[in-house]
């Protein structure tokens, strides 16, 4: 474990001990959060719904066993990943975050093929030169043009090198 991690850990610890609030996942469970609450690092007492959530889905008895078998700098990650997992699966109680990473995956696809189809039309010199629809006039120049509507066309021969 590094210094940092296990700094952060010790200033959670103390202050989760040291405060009279108890840590979310012990106000959650209506217990005395001791010191050394495995749950005090990761369930501040200001993040309730976060424990929530992972006791819904998960029970707190399992959060507890998976905490306990892993080492102390993976726990974070953990405790994260589960939180992701049970918000997604209170929005999506079937699907969870499977669910959420397919739509992004369809969304993904149909703009590859969006910009697929405007690079062939780019390729195939659709649009005379420009990629700008026509008639469009732009608020500044744009750099590798001399005039402010962006066709590639009318840029005055500043293509070819022989421009000084």
């Amino acid at each position: 474990m590094g210094l940092v991690p296990a700094l952060r850990l010790l200033i959670d610890m103390a202050s989760s001990s040291s405060s009279n609030s108890p840590c979310a996942a012990c106000k959650f469970l209506r217990r005395k959060c001791m010191p050394g609450c495995i749950f005090a690092p990761y369930f501040p007492p200001e993040e309730p719904q976060k424990f929530a959530n992972v006791h819904k889905i998960f029970g707190a008895s399992n959060v507890t066993k998976l905490l306990n078998e892993l080492l102390p700098h993976q726990r974070e990650d953990a405790v994260n990943s589960l939180a992701y997992e049970a918000e997604a699966r209170m929005k999506d109680p079937v699907y969870g975050c499977v669910g959420a990473i397919s739509v992004l995956q369809r969304q993904v696809h149909r703009l590859q093929k969006e910009l697929d189809a405007a690079n062939a039309d780019l390729i195939r010199g659709n649009g005379g030169g420009s990629i700008y629809p026509p008639g469009l006039q732009l608020p500044y120049p744009l750099p590798w043009t001399n005039n402010p509507t962006g066709d590639m066309n009318a840029r005055g021969g500043g293509g070819g090198g022989g421009e000084n």
